[in-house]
């Protein structure tokens, strides 16, 4: 709730009165025409490393190597082309430090160590006991993969598929209709 309320309120409180003080020093037209020109600096820019960028993800894909740097760069850019599109002098500076190669390699090790220090959560599943209609435990091993008895597997609940590496698999049918 802090960090929301630090982002929505007093960000933007301080952006309106840095653009009021700005705005008594150079005068209002002025203030605007500072405005616009950082949005468009700013676009353009965001579209010149974006591009870069896209050009170095695309020739990572092509050497068949996982481009991690080049998506943190992605995301980076993004984030700093929208700040740099939302009038303010402290979203510009940020939006500007995320453009500039050099500092946004500083954004990009800052902002992955802070991910690196966020706890990960294992996810785990646990097959329980299954009863038959007497009450009866019913074994694990009486079950097929899809967790349906094996007395209840029917010669047309599954057929063959060719995938596009050209290796046939089985899939379950179900009734009249497939649901892959």
């Amino acid at each position: 709730m802090f960090w929301l309320f630090l982002l929505f309120v007093v960000v933007p409180a301080l952006e309106l009165y840095l653009l009021i003080q700005i705005g008594t020093v150079i005068g209002a037209t002025n203030t605007f025409v500072l405005i616009l020109i950082t949005g468009i600096i700013g676009s353009y820019m965001a579209k010149t490393q974006g591009l870069s960028t896209w050009r170095a993800l695309n020739k990572r894909f092509a050497s068949g190597q996982i481009p991690g740097k080049e998506l943190a760069d992605g995301a980076i850019i993004l984030v700093a082309g929208a700040l740099l599109l939302t009038p303010g002098v402290l979203t510009d500076i940020v939006g500007f430090l995320g453009l500039i190669p050099v500092t946004r390699s500083l954004l990009r090790s800052t902002v992955m160590s802070i991910f690196k220090r966020i706890p990960t959560v294992s996810v785990g599943m646990r097959v329980g006991s299954t009863f038959t209609n007497s009450g009866e435990p019913q074994r694990h091993d009486d079950f097929r993969a899809d967790g349906f008895p094996e007395d209840e597997v029917r010669e047309d609940d599954y057929h063959e598929d060719v995938t596009l590496s050209g290796r046939a698999h089985s899939t379950p049918r179900y009734g009249n209709e497939d649901l892959n």
